[in-house]
């Protein structure tokens, strides 16, 4: 037994093991000779000695861990000069541009060690570092994300502070492991036939997505308690679920878990008002009971129980951070949902409810995406931001209905089941 393992809990390792050869098999797909990049806090040590061995067993190149410490973190928005917060080091861009152009694969591990380790710091010198980062990984998001170049990955492990906010009754450790025994059953590794049954549940959804795709959706709208949204999509729109493929043919899933049909909204067309059904994390800090007003496809008004000067300054930190970037569809089939919980971490928390995302768009949600220019992205309403946030707004409250090009209205989600023939399973 490694000596970083003694502190994960005996009963579940087994699962961890399972967990990790999930990850690196289907979610990242790991190649003979690829390089791979693995980022995530420095408390998921468990997890990375697993991630690593099953990587260089499939015949990884080379693996890089980067890890973060949320304190450091911390410690440079607190004691640096303003001036400095706005750039990044050019080995830090270098670094993604050989990931993209080598046909790397890329593991985001989410998970905090501390929570709301930002939520009390002024939240423009937190906006300035998650600007500056986003500018100087741009080339990654472009080239490596929109063109499916690499092979990425976004994942979620355990801690004692997250799990508490689940289960405050509980002692640390024992939260923990029941944190961890959700993880494992929303990502289907609670039995051993976990790959049949992703590879099941991807062909699920790569024909849900393909069916809203071809009937030419011109508006989603969604109706429930304090909604009235109206989102209208692009003729150019086309909706993708599950899993993604790289320009070598290679499969790999962009989430663990993953419920959601998406899409990339005309953000012009967007009006209502919706209430969130779920808290989300802006910067560290928890906005909860938020209620938008959209006029002229932007976010003219809003309102909510905690969180408000965080998501104000988010908001108002570049143009298209008050517009639409996505429109996700999720239904209470899904397992995150239909766990009861709400996790306060988005990766989770996106795939139990349909979603709107204020900022960038993926260009990847358009036919011919990729190859638009700037100009023609901002012709077609495909909105450009440095932010990207995803707002919940669905339960078993709520109906969704689309309007096609001909004029028909459709119901796709009532009373937050999939209706008709997107009832698949």
């Amino acid at each position: 037994m490694s000596v970083l393992s003694h502190r994960f809990n005996p009963d579940l390792s087994h699962l961890l093991d399972r967990y990790a050869a999930l990850i690196t098999s289907h979610g990242l797909n790991v190649q003979p000779g690829q390089l791979v990049q693995v980022m995530g806090e420095v408390y998921h040590r468990p997890l990375y000695e697993r991630l690593v061995r099953e990587m260089y067993r499939r015949g990884a190149g080379f693996v890089h861990v980067e890890l973060a410490d949320p304190i450091l973190q911390r410690i440079r928005i607190q004691e640096s000069q303003e001036q400095f917060l706005k750039t990044f080091p050019a080995f830090y861009s270098a670094k993604f541009q050989e990931i993209v152009d080598k046909g790397a694969a890329n593991l985001k591990v989410l998970g905090p060690e501390f929570p709301t380790y930002l939520a009390d710091l002024r939240p423009e010198p937190v906006n300035e570092v998650r600007k500056a980062a986003y500018q100087a990984a741009k080339y990654f998001y472009n080239e490596g994300i929109e063109r499916s170049k690499v092979h990425w990955c976004v994942v979620a492990a355990a801690t004692p502070a997250w799990a508490m906010r689940l289960f405050p009754s509980m002692e640390p450790a024992q939260a923990e492991a029941r944190l961890w025994e959700e993880i494992f059953r929303i990502c289907r590794v609670d039995s051993p036939d976990f790959l049949d049954r992703w590879a099941k549940h991807n062909a699920v959804l790569h024909t849900r997505a393909r069916r809203l795709s071809e009937l030419k959706i011109r508006e989603l709208h969604f109706q429930g308690p304090g909604t009235d949204l109206v989102v209208g999509l692009s003729e150019l729109a086309v909706f993708k679920g599950g899993s993604d493929t790289s320009p070598q043919g290679h499969s790999f899933e962009p989430n663990l878990p993953t419920e959601e049909c998406f899409t990339t909204p005309d953000w012009r067309m967007t009006k209502g008002v919706v209430s969130a059904t779920r808290p989300f994390l802006v910067n560290g800090t928890l906005v909860k009971g938020l209620k938008l007003t959209f006029t002229a496809g932007e976010i003219s008004h809003f309102e909510c129980l905690e969180g408000s000067s965080a998501l104000s300054a988010y908001l108002a930190s570049d143009p298209g951070a008050r517009r639409l970037g996505e429109v996700a569809l999720v239904g209470t089939d899904s397992p995150v949902f239909k766990s009861g919980l709400v996790f306060e971490e988005i990766l989770f928390d996106e795939n139990a409810a349909c979603h709107i995302a204020v900022g960038s768009a993926y260009k990847g949600c358009l036919h011919r995406g990729p190859e638009l220019s700037d100009g023609e992205c901002e012709s077609i309403g495909c909105n450009s931001s440095s932010v990207h946030t995803d707002i919940m707004i669905s339960s078993e409250h709520v109906d969704v209905s689309a309007t096609l090009a001909n004029g028909e209205r459709l119901p796709l989600l009532q009373r937050g089941e999939w209706a008709g023939e997107f009832s698949l399973r």
